[in-house]
């Protein structure tokens, strides 16, 4: 989501605005709290769920962005359940060459061969069209890109706020990194 993102900026946001510094910098901070709050889970579980909740409100401003853009521009915003979206999802690319390479395809209607699970070749042919109307031209690909960042950042949103409930539990439950410590003195002092 932040290649994509940094990706998407450059290419469709005027690199010396304010909108394109914001959105870079609100994928930064969703990934590297994140990775910060993990790494300070250790030792402190009130850390780990601050910079999770910032991870959190990052993408949201992120979401934000993405949906301005594509409004601001009277492109559309696609629903979960669009077909060009489920065919993303079906996808489940893991690097933005996997993602460009899908737009690509997208765009032209192209036919994909891909191998199931035995090893057998199969043909995926986008089933639904890509737009609702037969007259409607084919999405931009900024189009594609923001809805299908959007979708990413849904999923991520989403699971962060799964994981804050269980850290504000745990943190709720056994406290943190000092209280544990004070308890365990205090076990060892009452002992002897």
């Amino acid at each position: 989501m932040y290649d994509v993102t940094v990706r998407f900026c450059d290419r469709y946001i005027e690199k010396r605005s304010r909108t394109h510094d914001q959105m870079v910098q609100a994928a930064r901070s969703g990934v590297q709290n994140i990775a910060e709050g993990s790494q300070a889970s250790g030792t402190s579980k009130k850390t780990e769920l601050k910079l999770t909740n910032v991870a959190r409100a990052s993408l949201e401003e992120l979401r934000l962005d993405y949906e301005d853009f594509l409004r601001q521009r009277g492109l559309v915003l696609m629903p979960a359940d669009h077909p060009v979206l489920k065919r993303f999802k079906a996808r489940r690319c893991a690097t933005l060459e996997e993602v460009r390479a899908w737009v690509e395809e997208e765009r032209r209607g192209q036919t994909r061969t891909d191998k199931d699970k035995h090893g057998s070749r199969k043909t995926a042919r986008p089933s639904v069209p890509v737009s609702e109307s037969p007259c409607a031209s084919v999405p931009s690909s900024a189009e594609f890109v923001a809805n299908a960042t959007l979708s990413l950042l849904n999923l991520c949103c989403y699971l962060l706020d799964r994981q804050l409930e269980a850290q504000a539990a745990a943190f709720e439950k056994e406290g943190g990194f000092t209280e544990r410590l004070y308890k365990v003195r205090s076990e060892r002092r009452s002992r002897g």
